[in-house]
């Protein structure tokens, strides 16, 4: 066990820490688990007010309508590649590696080691582009007909200005310490300031091999990439803070993988998809060097100057180390809410893939809640255990918040007590947040445990689709003299095959529900709005993504293009796209193509 980090035991020892620091364990409106909850008799400190990612309109609210989108980039400057405005700051501000090759090792005392890519191409292909995200970089919508776009973002042709890297970090996987990890196959060009001054990192991903590849080629194949660029772009939509996707580019060269991890290994198209984010910085990114010599502390304390100076400048001017930790506990709790809100579930909650600015990072085997199930985990790795299935999440965010803040107290940026305090915050704010969600959800002025329990409970029951019965509940009148005959008709689509026992059980709930309704005096069209802004039509559902892969395979990328444009609104009814709100076919539940579904994606 390294040094300064004490905790690579399972999920419960972790519990059992944060009870014994004064961290009250009681029942969660969620699932039957149990969530972590502070004891009201803690300290409050006085904390600025949040502001940056997770405040801000874009990360609370939806993807803007296309017309206002529109708009708002038509009053930004449009750039060629070559006169982005790159900045290395991170290059230049913390220490390097000294070499520069990619041969596999440890890589001690820095934060980086510069690396070019380095992925074999032939003749590559736009597969999709995100046209906000050009939009956030200033880039002119041209530049991607562009006949070398494919070879500069497939990491062949050198984008001028960059300043290619690959960073170094560590992290727990399933809560052991698995020592240096690092980008073992994405490699970070650089930073570009757009007009706002904003600064985004533009990263490929599967561009070849670094030092912290390990064993692997550091290469990606087409079915993982294509997931990973859909789903960046499908939260964002869904207003959940995330990094997003610039481009997809198929290499036109093969990757040699076992998918189903049978011995059976085959060729696959290879991919490269270009990450966005204003930093790629992970728990991780601290832990590592509080594992190796005392002289590598300074570069923790210098590591966490620089994302408060770069990412957290309001927090420059106060007791910046612990009012950072609480604003990461912070962001962390509202983006697990998020998650919950929406049924996603990531599938590798591991500390190397939990990034400091509170972002969904690291799309592997992700899946949201078909029908909905709290045990439901997309990683077939993790079906034994299932710690990270979805009821899970939230006290696996509060066990990574505990590694984070290991390096931060070894460092002596943070005492043990501000440690324990971060991790009641983070309590404090999921609880706060996932009660105002699941209100949201259900229309209603105040949280109702009792009756949202109630709900969940008989969700779990008869395994009802999640995102489609609430999307449904929005038709529910504030009428208590319907027939109750009647009460069910507005959710009958999703309440399918029930018996005369489970069906009276949904009628009482009905009737409770809109004895609620009634009381809060909001007219029914008004709260339906205000419903239907908060729960989604549309999710990116694994069979849906599988059948943009299967077309992909064959060289159709139209299906990709179709699903990104329909996952940047899920909020919008968009009629004749009805297909995409569907519940999975008989044939995505067929034990082949369910493991297919749920592969860790390399």
């Amino acid at each position: 066990m390294p040094p300064h980090l004490p905790f690579s035991s399972p999920l419960p020892t972790a519990l059992a820490y944060a009870r014994s620091r004064g961290v009250l364990l009681l029942p969660s409106a969620s699932s039957s688990r149990r969530l972590l909850l502070p004891r009201p008799h803690l300290r409050r400190l006085p904390i600025p007010p949040t502001r940056g990612i997770m405040a801000s309109a874009a990360a609370e609210a939806p993807a803007p309508s296309p017309a206002s989108a529109t708009g708002e980039a038509n009053t930004r400057p449009r750039r060629a590649l070559e006169e982005l405005s790159w900045d290395n700051s991170f290059v230049r501000e913390l220490p390097g590696d000294p070499r520069s090759d990619a041969i596999p090792r440890e890589v001690l005392h820095a934060c980086y080691t510069k690396v070019s890519p380095s992925a074999p191409v032939d003749n590559p292909k736009m597969v999709a582009w995100s046209q906000s995200v050009a939009d956030i970089l200033d880039l002119d919508h041209k530049e991607f007909e562009r006949p070398d776009f494919p070879q500069l973002f497939s990491g062949a042709s050198h984008l001028v200005g960059s300043l290619p890297y690959a960073q170094c970090y560590g992290g727990h996987q399933f809560g052991v310490w698995a020592g240096q990890l690092g980008d073992g196959r994405a490699i970070t060009l650089g930073e570009v300031i757009n007009s706002r001054g904003e600064r985004w990192e533009l990263q490929l991903k599967g561009c070849g091999k670094t030092p912290y590849s390990r064993f692997a080629d550091g290469l990606a194949v087409l079915r993982s990439s294509i997931r990973e660029f859909l789903c960046s772009e499908a939260m964002h939509g869904l207003g959940i803070p995330t990094t997003r996707a610039l481009c997809l580019v198929e290499t036109g060269k093969s990757v040699v993988r076992d998918m189903f991890y049978d011995g059976n290994s085959k060729e696959e198209p290879g991919a490269i998809v270009c990450r966005v984010a204003p930093s790629f910085l992970r728990f991780g990114s601290y832990q590592i060097h509080a594992t190796r010599d005392k002289e590598d502390l300074e570069i923790i304390r210098n590591l966490a100057d620089y994302t408060i100076r770069h990412h957290y400048p309001h927090l420059e001017n106060i007791k910046k180390s612990e009012a950072w930790a609480v604003e990461v506990a912070e962001r962390t709790a509202y983006l697990i809410a998020r998650w919950q809100g929406v049924g996603f579930t990531h599938g590798v909650m591991n500390t190397d893939n939990m990034s400091v600015l509170g972002l969904t990072i690291d799309y592997g085997p992700f899946g949201f809640l078909d029908a909905f199930d709290p045990s439901f985990t997309p990683n077939t790795t993790d079906l034994p255990g299932k710690r990270y299935c979805f009821a899970n999440q939230p006290d696996v965010g509060l066990w990574n918040i505990a590694q984070f803040t290991s390096p931060l107290t070894a460092a002596e940026l943070i005492s043990k007590d501000e440690a324990n305090y971060v991790m009641e915050r983070y309590g404090t704010k999921f609880m706060d947040e996932y009660q105002s969600i699941m209100t949201r959800k259900l229309g209603l002025p105040k949280y109702n445990k009792q009756l949202i329990g109630k709900l969940l409970n008989n969700l779990a029951v008869d395994k009802v689709d999640y995102t489609n019965f609430f999307r449904l509940l929005s038709n529910v009148k504030a009428d208590r003299d319907i027939p109750e005959k009647e009460l069910l008709v507005p959710l009958k689509a999703a309440l399918l095959d029930i018996g005369k026992e489970r069906k009276e059980a949904w009628i009482s709930w009905v009737q409770t529900y809109i004895e609620e309704l009634v009381s809060s005096g909001i007219p029914d069209e008004e709260r339906k709005a205000a419903m239907n802004s908060v729960n989604p039509k549309y999710i990116l559902r694994n069979y849906l993504c599988q059948t943009a892969i299967d077309a992909a395979d064959q060289g159709d990328y139209d299906e990709v293009r179709r699903l990104l444009k329909v996952m940047e609104h899920p909020y919008d009814e968009q009629p004749g796209m009805e297909k995409y709100a569907r519940l999975p076919p008989a044939w995505a539940y067929r034990p082949g193509v369910l493991y297919k579904l749920t592969y860790k994606g390399t």
